[in-house]
């Protein structure tokens, strides 16, 4: 299995908490919190455990910061945390995989590029999905198959418009 699966989990919330911009704004801010959070506690954590106590001690923290996370959404901000669902909750997988897969040198960098490019594409998703649902009267748009589609769409743009590696000129060529 390939490691880069695990990052894949974090489509989960983009998927479904993404139906308006205001949804896909909160489901990026809350993972950008519960992320920078996780990692600025578990730094000096580090430096002292290794191996299964180290698995251990990121695992709790991770539940308390989402246990936190979670109560606090339902405490200050009821109707979004309704409408977010459960979604915020699956942020702790994303965490897990992060700690895993990020390296040990340029950690904060890997994970401020992962974090970009995660609220960019929820944000576009959020306003692409309101944009299709209210104007176009397109109810696909605001069901996860649909947001699934259209989340394929947008890589399918990035990978069109991101400048790749020059084609070899022996091609095709033994």
């Amino acid at each position: 299995m390939n490691r880069l699966w695990f990052f894949s989990v974090s489509l989960l919330p983009l998927l479904g908490a993404t139906r308006t911009l205001l949804q896909a704004a909160a489901i990026c801010g809350c993972a950008v919190l519960l992320m920078v959070s996780h990692q600025a506690l578990l730094t000096p954590l580090s430096r002292q455990l290794s191996g299964y106590p180290y698995l251990l001690a990121s695992v709790l923290l991770i539940a308390a910061l989402t246990s936190c996370l979670h109560m606090s959404l339902h405490a200050w901000a009821l109707p979004l945390a309704l409408a977010l669902g459960h979604y915020p909750l699956l942020l702790s997988v994303q965490c897990l995989a992060a700690d895993h897969l990020l390296p040990q040198q340029a950690r904060w960098r890997s994970l401020a590029l992962h974090l970009a490019g995660f609220v960019t594409a929820g944000l576009l998703l959020g306003a692409l999905r309101q944009w299709l649902t209210s104007s176009t009267d397109l109810y696909l748009a605001n069901l996860a198959p649909g947001a699934l589609i259209l989340l394929g769409l947008l890589l399918a743009l990035y990978n069109r418009l991101r400048p790749g590696p020059a084609p070899s000129r022996r091609q095709g060529i033994r």
